[in-house]
């Protein structure tokens, strides 16, 4: 297996990240006046973005130049440029879960832009695992949290986004009557995206008892706070009845580590 080397960092050097998107701002323009001012306040090494700002950080994913690669040549929308350190956790527990026995899983694809970026990081059209991605892709089941492009057409343009890269299993239909149809017998990597509480539940429900120990299941949403605190509240109950914490990150996701 062809892993992904990370060269070693300059110990002089100072990254900084900002991409001007976030949500759940009144004023967008004045904020954006105002965190370029708090920038100019704190020590390098500061992130701005997906609704994080932070400082004094390494900002690990500039030293990783395999990473950076496949993220921009991934970038599909203005948010994909924004969620940066989100792709990066994910790549990251993609790093750990391809050298575990069992699939990868994404429940929510979209674009596949997640999907595609950390196969890219892994090998590209040599990844050497299945990746399952499941999306309604041309309708949204919940129209309140429709994604501007689930329109008819999109499952055909992620299949053409994914020409030539035969470990990829695009499932489309809805969580959980899918995976009646289309489901691995054993999962490393689980990544939950599906914006609706029973939906990830459902999604759990079936695929958890699959994931194999040491295997990780990103949960995208958990730290969202609003529309998403029901995704939260709902997996926090699930998870305490099987006696584990969801991991909350400062991204917004939710990461378990399963025994």
């Amino acid at each position: 297996m062809n892993l992904p080397k990370l060269t070693a960092g300059d110990p002089d050097k100072v990254y900084s990240f900002s991409k001007h998107l976030s949500w759940g701002v009144s004023d967008e323009g004045r904020f954006n006046e105002l965190i370029a001012e708090a920038v100019k306040l704190v020590h390098p090494g500061s992130y701005f973005g997906d609704n994080l700002f932070t400082w004094c950080r390494n900002i690990s994913f500039a030293d990783d130049q395999p990473f950076v690669q496949a993220l921009e040549s991934n970038f599909k929308t203005r948010s994909d440029e924004a969620t940066v350190w989100r792709r990066y956790v994910q790549a990251c527990a993609a790093y750990h879960c391809v050298q575990l026995p069992g699939d990868f899983v994404e429940c929510g694809c979209y674009f596949g832009t997640g999907v595609k970026t950390v196969m890219d990081y892994l090998g590209g059209k040599e990844f050497p695992k299945i990746f399952w991605a499941y999306d309604t892709f041309d309708y949204h089941p919940v129209a309140a949290l429709a994604c501007p492009d689930h329109q008819p057409g999109l499952f055909d343009e992620v299949r053409k986004r994914f020409d030539g890269y035969r470990q990829v299993r695009l499932a489309k239909g809805l969580i959980p009557g899918v995976f009646d149809v289309e489901c691995p017998a054993s999962i490393s990597y689980l990544h939950i995206d599906l914006n609706h509480a029973e939906s990830e539940i459902a999604a759990l429900d079936r695929l958890f008892p699959l994931v194999v120990p040491g295997g990780v299941i990103l949960l995208d949403d958990y730290e969202w706070s609003a529309d998403y605190r029901r995704q939260k509240i709902a997996e926090d109950a699930w998870f305490e009845a099987r006696s584990y914490r969801v991991m909350p990150l400062p991204t917004g996701q939710g990461l378990v580590i399963k025994r």
